[in-house]
C-alpha cells in the first residue's frame, strides 16, 4: 500500500509558498537564491506541518493489519531544493547547479543538519558509468531499469 502525496507537500511547513498552476505545474512564489533566503526556511516538522499524512499512514496500517507494507512517498532534499531554487520544474536545473557550485555551504548544510541522512545517487541511463558513480562520495547508488540488479551488485562490490 502506497500513500501518494505531491512531493512538494512539505514546503508549506517550511515557509515556502507555492501553488500548482493548471497547465504549468508547481510554481514557487519566492525562489531561493542566496544563503539569506535559505536561512528563512523553517525546519520541517511533519507532526506540526502535515499531521494528516501520519494519520493517513496510521489508518492504512490498521486497515492492512500487517498483511502488506505501508509506504509513504515524499520529495527528497535535492528534489525539493531543485524546485525551490528553480521556481518550479526545470529541464536543465541551471539555477540549482549554479547555486551548488557558487555557494557549497548551502549544499553542505543539509548534510550537517541531518548527518545520518544517506546521500542516494540516482542517475537515469547511467549503467555504462556504474563503477564510477561511487566515486562521487554518495552513500547509496540507485540502479535504473537498464541495470540488472545482480549485475549491478557485482559491478559495485568488485
Amino acid at each position: 500500500v502506497i500513500l501518494f502525496s505531491d512531493i512538494l507537500t512539505s514546503l508549506s511547513g517550511m515557509n515556502i509558498p507555492f501553488d500548482i498552476i493548471k497547465g504549468n505545474g508547481p510554481v514557487i512564489f519566492d525562489p531561493l537564491g542566496t544563503t539569506a533566503d535559505v536561512e528563512k526556511v523553517k525546519e520541517f516538522i511533519p507532526e506540526e506541518s502535515v499531521p494528516y499524512v501520519g494519520e493517513a499512514l496510521t489508518i492504512l496500517r490498521k486497515e492492512v493489519n500487517n498483511q502488506a507494507a505501508v509506504l509513504g512517498f515524499v520529495g527528497a532534499p535535492f528534489a525539493l531544493a531543485s524546485y525551490v531554487v528553480e521556481g518550479g520544474s526545470s529541464k536543465n536545473f541551471a539555477k540549482i547547479k549554479r547555486l551548488a557550485f557558487a555557494e557549497p555551504k548551502i549544499v553542505d548544510s543539509v548534510k550537517l543538519t541531518h548527518p545520518d541522512l544517506p546521500l542516494i545517487l540516482y542517475a537515469s541511463g547511467s549503467g555504462g558509468l556504474l563503477e564510477r558513480l561511487p566515486l562521487t562520495g554518495v552513500d547509496v547508488v540507485s540502479l535504473d531499469w537498464t541495470v540488472d540488479m545482480a549485475d549491478g551488485r557485482r559491478r559495485l562490490t568488485d
